[in-house]
């Protein structure tokens, strides 16, 4: 689910076959979806399916515990009063996860609060946004949007900062920060653009920096994807080398053995 939420989080990539009409550098992503505009139904409804792909992972990831303590099979807690093996919900896993069903419900209602027009190609849409004489759609649409995009960064960091902590996910660990990094530096692109662009002082490829921004976005969804169905993946069973080192008597793995 992650990882088909991750390719339809991408659609609008079609951008480069389709004719839009839009400018990629300098609209926003959103207005692919505008109800006038007419490509939108199908950029709405890779949207939705998106948005209802990451809720749905969410929400089976805090349903089957992967919210619980848990540590990468074979470590041992750095601290001996640790049990990494107790009971109990992992704060950074409900915070990330949980974060991540925000940023798919967000991303779904997204889609069915489009844009009535596109305000960086149409001048006078672009009028009656600044004019307020727009439908309503547009103030909610900017809210969802801004929900999504904090959700989406709140799961990046909190599954990172799992992932490191707990030695779980070892592609996350290594990409994660690297991710958070240029997600953060997109982000301030296209915010520092849409104050530039509200305030009447051009675009400042906006387009380029949302969709960077959007880009990142899939690229974690996909790199969580892999990571998580890797650590769910069946581990072989010990060959006879390693039960013979565990029955040794001296050996850490039979004094393990015997305290179980």
């Amino acid at each position: 689910m992650l990882l088909l939420s991750a390719v339809a989080y991408t659609a609008w990539v079609l951008e480069v076959v389709l004719s839009t009409g839009l400018d990629p550098v300098q609209a926003y992503i959103s207005e692919l979806a505008a109800e006038d505009q007419p490509l939108g139904g199908l950029f709405r409804a890779t949207d939705l399916a998106a948005g209802l792909s990451v809720l749905a992972a969410a929400l089976t990831a805090l349903a089957t515990g992967q919210a619980r303590n848990a540590a990468a099979p074979g470590r041992r807690a750095a601290d001996p009063g640790q049990d990494l093996s107790a009971p109990g919900r992992d704060r950074w896993a409900l915070v990330g996860w949980s974060a991540l069903a925000l940023f798919g419900a967000a991303t779904a209602a997204d889609s069915r609060l489009p844009l009535s027009c596109a305000p960086t190609s149409d001048e006078m849409c672009a009028a009656r946004e600044t004019a307020g004489l727009v439908p309503a759609t547009h103030t909610a649409h900017a809210v969802t949007s801004s929900l999504a995009m904090l959700g989406a960064l709140t799961g990046l960091v909190a599954l990172t900062v799992l992932a490191r902590r707990r030695h779980r996910w070892p592609a996350v660990r290594r990409l994660g920060p690297w991710l958070l990094g240029a997600e953060l530096l997109a982000t301030g692109w296209s915010l520092g653009a849409i104050a530039a662009f509200q305030a009447g002082r051009g675009t400042w490829a906006l387009g380029a920096g949302q969709r960077l921004q959007v880009l990142l976005v899939a690229l974690w969804l996909a790199v969580l994807a892999v990571a998580v169905a890797r650590s769910s993946a069946p581990q072989a069973l010990p060959g006879p080398e390693a039960q013979d080192a565990q029955d040794t008597p001296g050996t850490p793995e039979a004094a393990d053995r015997r305290r179980t």
